[in-house]
């Protein structure tokens, strides 16, 4: 369980069974998102400065860190199993900035 503590609340996030990505970086990429889902500045941090937002987080692989950058939910979710609508918010926030 990874516990997650953003405006002051708290949000417990059970770990799928059989990610390819090392637990350390399974719970953090779960707390990120979590995080993104419910601490607005935070999201507004990730959206601005990718990088910088996620450079408190050491354990991250470049590769995770340019998944969680870019809103890669495919590669994402085959690390840490499918994410519900909550935990997907900063994905799909990213998505959404895609210009074409």
């Amino acid at each position: 369980m990874a516990r997650v503590e953003a405006s002051k609340k708290e949000t417990t996030v059970k770990l799928p069974e059989g990610a390819e990505t090392a637990r350390g970086s399974k719970e953090t990429i779960l707390e990120i998102l979590a995080r993104a889902a419910e601490d607005k500045e935070f999201l507004a941090k990730l959206s601005e400065d990718p990088e910088k937002a996620l450079s408190e987080y050491v354990v991250l692989t470049w590769e995770e860190r340019a998944a969680l950058a870019s809103g890669d939910i495919k590669k994402i979710e085959s690390w840490v199993g499918k994410l519900d609508k909550k935990l997907a918010t900063w994905l799909w926030c990213r998505l959404s900035q895609e210009r074409w």
